[in-house]
């Protein structure tokens, strides 16, 4: 069997929810808008799926608006966000860390004359507190710092974000990118205290095409789209409802003993991987399911194609990256060779020890052909 370890680019559809959606476009197939019994009836199964997705996230149904993915999740908050904010600043705080999904909404914004703090991660790939403090202003209208960082695995400090809005007074709203942290990390919107929250179905084992958007109870967002009375008028559109009935079904597969099962995996990986020739651990994470590692001097995308051949999937990043260099490990400061040769490793609870073996066994194998080559 392959090796599939890249599951922070998309997971398998797991059975149930790949049973859900079915159902849903062969017999539940109805309009939830019409007024007929095929609309009532899917109406009421979209209220249902609402209701379980908005209990995993720990919210109420109201404060959840489902979307087509993280990525207008992301862009719906920032410029909401600016847009709640015109009249009190046009200072935005963002982690250099971000998905690109943040990044470039909000470039989009500094070209439109926006002033923007980019936050430097330490080290080992976390923001510092202190550096998010002291970058707050009276202008302040938006901070956007992601919960989980999708290739080092580091946690971020949103809580702490928060609470330093709250002391300064400023106006900003808090968004989080909580995209690879959902049914992974334990949290709430409210826990966090953030204003604005953005999942995505398809790192828990939904379709691809679904996503969540939290917004806080009394923020009333502006639409990013415009065309339909949908989502309470703020996400208009008919409801994907195959995909929202495999996402609910996803959340109810969750099983509650699953965070333990990965990080178990992740740390068999770390340990099993010291037996690679000159690996390098570049982060081992926080959450349970995302590492980084190096083969300094072994180019990412070479390995990552070596491997494949191997049946054995790993990614050199974000998928989003698309075989560019990773803004998020460049921002470490790695030496050259050290960032030349940086992979994620990912887990999902159906992978197994044997696949990280097959990890370890194929980097073992490219190490003895490139000595072989010299």
């Amino acid at each position: 069997m392959p090796a599939y370890l890249d599951n922070a680019a998309t997971t398998r559809v797991c059975p149930e929810a790949a049973r859900a959606a079915l159902e849903v476009m062969t017999e539940g197939f109805g309009n939830p808008s019409s007024g007929h019994a095929a609309g009532r009836a899917a109406a009421a199964r979209l209220a249902e799926d609402r209701a379980v997705v908005a209990q995993r996230l720990g919210c109420a149904a109201e404060e959840l608006y489902f979307t087509s993915c993280g990525t207008e999740g992301d862009n719906w908050s920032i410029h909401a966000a600016m847009e709640f904010n015109k009249r009190r600043g046009r200072h935005i705080v963002v982690s250099a860390i971000e998905h690109s999904a943040v990044l470039e909404p909000v470039r989009a914004l500094a070209a439109q004359g926006c002033e923007v703090t980019y936050l430097k991660p330490d080290k080992s790939g976390r923001i510092r507190c202190e550096d998010l403090q002291a970058a707050l202003r009276p202008d302040t209208a938006l901070v956007s710092l992601m919960l989980v960082n999708n290739e080092l695995g580091t946690l971020q400090p949103v809580r702490q974000a928060a609470e330093a809005i709250r002391r300064s007074g400023c106006p900003a709203l808090l968004h989080t990118d909580a995209v690879q942290a959902f049914l992974k990390v334990p949290f709430t919107p409210a826990e966090l205290g953030a204003d604005l929250l953005t999942v995505s179905g398809h790192k828990i084992r939904a379709p691809k095409g679904i996503g969540v958007q939290y917004v806080r109870r009394g923020l009333e967002p502006s639409p990013l789209l415009l065309g339909g009375g949908q989502e309470q008028g703020r996400r208009p559109g008919t409801e994907p409802t195959a995909q929202i009935a495999a996402l609910a079904a996803a959340c109810r597969a969750w099983d509650d003993s699953f965070p333990a099962h990965l990080s178990a995996l992740k740390q068999y990986a770390l340990e099993t991987l010291a037996a690679v020739p000159g690996l390098e651990v570049v982060s081992a994470g926080d959450a349970p399911h995302i590492c980084a590692v190096s083969l300094p001097g072994y180019p990412s995308e070479m390995l990552v194609r070596d491997l494949s051949d191997q049946g054995v999937s790993v990614s050199s990043g974000s998928a989003c990256h698309k075989g560019k260099p990773s803004h998020v490990f460049a921002a470490l400061g790695l030496p050259k060779r050290t960032l030349m040769g940086v992979l994620r490793i990912s887990f999902s609870p159906e992978n197994t020890r044997a696949d990280v073996d097959a990890l370890r066994d194929g980097l073992i194998q490219i190490t003895k052909t490139r000595i072989a080559m010299r």
